[in-house]
């Protein structure tokens, strides 16, 4: 008789369902490739009599997630209810002290307490599986845990929120503002009433902490990432990247650098040429820099009620087959200790816009400023003033654009500093990495 893999899921939304679905749709196709009927037999969620498009009666409920973690009815807990503390931590707990395997796609909960959940589920010689936490359906975790295992991996990046990459994308082909577009995200879904998790690179910082992890084998440390958004990108930010031939993303990037591991979430010009550049909506895409394959770049749905069920589906196909590797692919006491490198020494090339009273001297007292700290220009351009602005052009500030070529970002942010200090500015300069090729 074939065995059973009895699941329970806490946690009933757009991915809980989904998963449901999966294992009813493929339950056949699981089987064979397993050697196991994965099952779900108990579910949890806030609202039993909602009506979700899926049949309820078949499984065992619980009102506490909690309590469906401690079940003895159960084999693998997969928590799909979100947020680093409260009833999912919780649950992830007393699922594993139970001696339970654990499923999640909580990136929050990873992020702040994954190094002790992995710790726990080492000593209880049970799995934590999490390949649903990042990117959606795309499978960069099992990537670099077992894809890359003979690579020595010297940078990873990528677009890892799909909410971000939609509004930049409608920006720039539509020629929208910032706001236009991300009321468009609110009302399509993409976006929640409060945005600031998405567009403030939180959510991004989160899942960066654990591919960083992952591809450098170190411990998680969130509180190591510089985080910017993408709220003060404008549709003139956008028009000047693309003449000078870039496009702007918000990437995640960690990498190797003599001084530790230098991990941070930005806006960033990238090629229009590059790999990363082409993937437009909400569309999600990791690059992997290695010393054997070089260049590798995984891109897929980020995000969504199937695309994030695959990977939670696949999760669950590994624990039915009896793979089971250490979370972040060491043990945790062979993880090293995060080694940071501050973000002020970041070297790389800049984009910068101005805001600069129309008064003699201004383009060249910023020039020398520049000069002054060592940068050189790779480009200083006056853009054109038109339309109606146009005659007003000798009384408005007028944008200047320059492009550096490679500096330390302590270096330019001590240059803008003077030119604020010279009075020529009518607002906050612009200041925006580039990642070339």
């Amino acid at each position: 008789m074939m065995r059973h893999l009895r699941v329970g899921i806490a946690g009933l939304g757009t991915v809980g369902t989904a998963v449901v679905r999966l294992l009813d749709r493929h339950a056949q196709a699981l089987a064979a490739r397993t050697g196991q009927r994965i099952e779900v037999t108990a579910v949890s969620a806030k609202a039993r009599d909602k009506d979700r498009g899926i049949d309820l009666s078949r499984f065992a409920w619980f009102d506490d997630p909690v309590a469906l973690a401690a079940s003895p009815d159960i084999d693998v807990f997969v928590e799909l209810i979100g947020g680093e503390e409260g009833a999912a931590r919780a649950a992830v707990e007393t699922a594993i002290a139970a001696g339970k395997s654990v499923v999640t796609a909580n990136k929050a909960l990873l992020a702040k307490h994954g190094m002790a959940l992995a710790r726990a589920a080492e000593e209880k010689g049970v799995a934590l599986a999490f390949e649903a936490s990042v990117a959606g359906g795309i499978p960069v975790i099992k990537t670099l845990r077992e894809g890359f295992a003979g690579n020595a991996i010297e940078r990873i990046y990528g677009i890892l929120n799909g909410t971000c990459n939609y509004i930049l994308s409608r920006m720039e082909t539509e020629k929208l503002s910032f706001a236009a577009c991300l009321r468009e995200a609110q009302e399509l879904g993409y976006a929640e009433a409060d945005p600031t998790f998405d567009i403030g690179g939180f959510d991004t910082a989160h899942k960066l902490a654990i591919l960083t992890a992952l591809a450098f084998g170190t411990t998680i440390d969130p509180d190591a990432i510089a985080i910017e958004g993408i709220e003060t990108i404008t549709l003139a930010d956008l028009e000047a990247a693309d003449e000078l031939g870039y496009r702007v993303k918000l990437l995640g990037v960690a990498q190797k650098t003599l001084s530790g591991i230098e991990q941070r979430v930005h806006p960033t010009m990238v090629p229009k040429s590059s790999a990363i550049a082409q993937i437009m909506g909400v569309i999600n895409a990791v690059s992997i820099n290695a010393d054997a394959v070089h260049e590798l770049t995984l891109a897929g749905p980020g995000a969504g009620g199937e695309a994030t069920a695959s990977a939670v589906v696949a999760d669950l196909a590994d624990l039915a087959r009896g793979s089971h590797i250490a979370p972040f692919g060491l043990p945790v006491a062979d993880l090293a200790p995060l080694q940071r490198a501050p973000l002020q020494m970041h070297e790389g090339g800049y984009y910068v816009r101005l805001s600069v009273h129309n008064r003699p001297g201004a383009a060249a007292a910023i020039a020398t400023r520049m000069a002054e700290n060592g940068i050189s220009l790779e480009s200083i351009v006056q853009r054109n003033v038109s339309g109606s602005r146009a005659k007003a052009a000798t009384l408005d500030p007028v944008p200047v654009v320059l492009i550096t070529y490679a500096t330390y970002e302590k270096t330019i942010r001590q240059a803008l500093e003077s030119v604020v200090a010279d009075g020529y500015l009518a607002e906050k300069p612009q200041l925006i990495r580039i990642e070339r090729e």
